[in-house]
Order: C-alpha cells, then structure tokens, then sequence
C-alpha cells in the first residue's frame, strides 16, 4: 500500500472506529451469532488477487462486529474492565505504525528508554519506591511465568545451567491461594514444579489467604524433605477481588526464604488512588508483582507491568548474548530482550506513555474512584432488595451477587442463577459473568467499561432483577 493510499484509508479507519465507538451502547453486548457463524460466512480460500481495502473494512463491519463481544460497551460488567481508553489506542496505532523492533537498545535506542521512564511513571503513580524495576510484558500471565522461574532458579542456585530441575534431588513446592487465578497454576505447571507440589492454602470469610495455613502447609512440606520455593499472593482476586493480607505473607516468605511475588493484574491499577494503598501493605517486602493496566487504568491490550527488585537476578536467568545483538555501549543500557522470554519486542510503551499523558493522573485517579462509586450504589441496592444477596466484601469494582427465591436450594438454586444470567447475557442489553463461591453459582458484576456511568448500572440491576424474578 502506497503511503498516499495509507493516508486516506487510514482516516477512513479512524473514522469507522470513532463512530463505532460512540454507537456503542446502541449495538447488543454480546454476540449475537452461533457458532460457526462468522467463519461460514468468510472465504475458505485467500483471494488470489489483491481487493480494495474498502471490502475489508466492510467485512469487519458486516461480518466481524456481530461476532464481537462489546468489552468497551457501557453495560459490558463482565470479567474485569478491559477496553483501551483512546487515547491508548492511538499509541497502539502509533506502534505498529512506526514499525520498529526492540530486539536490543541500538536495535532502537528510543523504544528501550521510553519504556523505562514510563514503567517507572507507573511506580511512582501507584506509590512504590524507587528499589522496583520494570518492564513491560504481554499479560500477568507472562509475568507470573516469569516470576517462578526466577523463585525456582534462585532456590536451586541456578540449576538452569547443571541439570535444571531433574537434577534435583528434592521436589520444590509452590503456595497459591484456592483463590488464586488460574494462571499462577498454568506458570507453575511450565516452570517445572508439577501439579503435586502446588499447594491450594485456604482463605478466611473475606477469601483471602490464611498466613496460619501457609505457615503450617510450607511446616508440613519442609518436614517431608520437601523444599518451599515460592508464595504467589493476590491483591484483588479474580472471583471476589479479595485481598490477601502482604504484609503477614512477606514476613513469612522472608522468615522461610521463599519468593514471594504478588499477582495484583486487575487492582494493581487501584493503587494510584493513596487511599486505597492499604490493600498491598508490605508490597515492599516482595520479590515481583505484577500490574495490567490494560486492565482497569485504561491501557489498550495488551500491556502488563512486571516488576522486581533484583533487575540482575532476572537479566542472569533470562539472558541471551548472541555475538549478532552485541554492541559496545550495552554496559551502559537496559537491554530488555534479557527481561523476558522473547527477543523481539513492540513499542508497548507508546500506548501506556499516551494514556498517561492525554489523561494526567488525576483524570485517572477520577474515573477509577467513579468506577469505586458506582459499585458501593450497586451494592446497597442489592442489599436493600428482598431474596438478593452479597456475597462477599465489595473492596474495588466487582460484587458478587446471588439471587435466592424462597425454598429454591442447591442445585435448583445453581440452575436458576446460570438460567437467568444467560438470559440476560442472551438478550444483549448487559453482559455479566457467572462462577462459582464456595461450590455454588452465583453472578460478578465487574464495573468499569470506561463509558460506564450511574445510568447504566442502574439499568443494569432494573434488568437483572427482570431476569431473575
């Protein structure tokens, strides 16, 4: 494509995505297709000659957009909030745009150094000191890969350059809490500890994890000839947002030398409002944690901050030198190829640089105390309301909610909240989430779509209470 053909596509694009946007809240939340839907109606075959990219912007709109779940819908409360502020957008644009890789500093000085200043914007914006560093990765889950491996390479002295883990006489155990999200277990499995020595500890009334019952499993384990290798708490759990209590759990991780990396992808974005940093009190005691802002701060996806404490620890685990990426100034610049699995990188710090420019903090920190707002109105109105209950403590955006018809029980009661949950979600006009607490089915309402606003979680519970009673 020619850059004069580029150009007037390209304010077509801006233009279809702009009008999409606005139109939002008149398009259905989810999907209305079925399965196989969209694929029937694409070609099986590429086109042998070239189209005019008109026709493909015309499938997105006719073919593609049905087939979407609407993440960015103002009644989207669905998972957890993800749909990229705009302005984010354009430095994702930006990005790809520029068309550059970060394969090592020289290979594009300005990519490495933005992505510095900016990572640490985000340290001082959520209140961490200045002994953290970071780096941007694709999602938590990269991130808590990560941080296991490094757990597991600090434990066995680097057995990454004998016989990694089959050399070890010894199996090393992992704690998560039951609450923790699946992806801590899914890094677990792929950093080598195995699923027997993932131990699930048990969390209080308010889901968060037990210190006592950590103490006691990695007791347990140690008088096994097993080896306790690394705790992975949660600030803001993926069911309840629960928080686990940091400050009791690095004094143990400390006591026991164990890693001790903190999963905060979804409330670590929270952190920018003072008020609420009670919620990783003892953050400072960690090894890693981790922080999406392309979770609840806006970022466009995919963006996921993973920070350490020891740069040196990781840069050894992860390192590759190949003689190709040398260079005689790399003693005095962060190399991030050496910060995490791959070795080429996206400009993803242009979409988090332009958010946090375009919005400021304080607009930021505005819309997520809204957010905060809204959910604490949302809760009292289920309160308030016959047969409705809460059930569980609402800290951030997420209430978990059930609704219990007199004499309905059990399974019969698991069947009526799955079956008015779809209903609502198969209508359109909201998308919630169903799960389970506690062996039982019951709905987490996620607020925070950035165009979500009192009105729509007012509509939201007129309609929930439609779909259930």
């Amino acid at each position: 494509m020619h850059p004069e053909e580029f150009r007037r596509q390209g304010h077509a694009l801006i233009d279809w995505i702009a009008d999409y946007r606005a139109g939002l809240a008149e398009r259905p939340v989810r999907a209305q297709v079925e399965p196989g839907a969209v694929k029937a109606r694409l070609p099986a075959a590429p086109p042998a000659e070239p189209e005019p990219f008109e026709r493909v912007l015309a499938d997105v709109d006719q073919v593609l957009v049905p087939g979407l779940t609407l993440w960015a819908h103002p009644r989207f409360f669905g998972f957890f909030p993800s749909n990229g502020e705009l302005s984010s957008v354009l430095g994702d644009y930006l990005s790809t745009g520029l068309g550059v890789l970060g394969l090592s500093w020289q290979a594009s000085p300005a990519l490495s150094e933005l992505e510095e200043v900016t990572v640490d914007w985000l340290r001082q914006m959520t209140g961490l000191s200045s002994a953290w560093k970071g780096v941007i990765q694709d999602t938590a889950s990269t991130s808590s890969l990560l941080a296991l491996i490094c757990a597991r390479e600090r434990t066995t002295n680097f057995s990454i350059a004998r016989g990694g883990l089959q050399s070890e006489e010894r199996p090393l155990v992992v704690y998560v809490s039951k609450h923790a999200h699946s992806s801590v277990e899914k890094a677990a499995l792929l950093a080598g500890f195995g699923r027997a020595n993932v131990r699930a500890i048990d969390v209080d009334d308010s889901f968060a994890l037990r210190p006592d019952a950590l103490e006691r499993a990695i007791a347990d384990d140690r008088a096994a000839g097993r080896v306790p290798c690394a705790i992975v708490a949660t600030t803001g759990t993926t069911t309840t947002t629960a928080i686990d209590p940091i400050a009791a759990i690095a004094t143990l991780a400390k006591r026991e030398h164990l890693w001790l990396h903190v999963d905060a992808a979804m409330a670590g974005s929270a952190m920018i409002l003072p008020e609420l940093r009670w919620m990783w009190d003892g953050i400072e005691g960690a090894d890693s944690l981790v922080v999406n802002p392309h979770k609840w701060l806006g970022a466009a996806f995919d963006c996921s901050v993973y920070y350490v404490k020891d740069p040196e620890h990781l840069v050894r685990v992860m390192s590759t030198n190949p003689s190709y990426l040398q260079s005689s100034v790399d003693a005095r610049v962060t190399n991030y190829r050496d910060w995490g699995i791959p070795l080429g990188r996206r400009f993803r710090a242009l979409k988090l640089w332009c958010l946090i420019r375009e919005q400021g903090v304080s607009g930021l920190q505005a819309r997520l105390r809204r957010d905060l707002e809204n959910a604490k109105w949302f809760e009292q109105q289920v309160r308030a309301t016959p047969h409705w209950r809460v059930l569980a403590p609402v800290v951030l955006q997420t209430i978990c909610v059930r609704h219990e018809p007199p004499g309905v029980e059990g399974d019969a009661l698991d069947r009526h909240t799955q079956a008015w949950a779809e209903r609502l979600n198969a209508s359109g006009f909201a998308y919630v989430t169903p799960a389970t607490l506690d062996g039982r089915w019951m709905v987490r309402v996620s607020i925070g779509a950035l165009a979500t606003e009192r009105e729509h979680v007012a509509e939201l519970w007129t309609a929930m209470r439609s779909a259930a009673e």
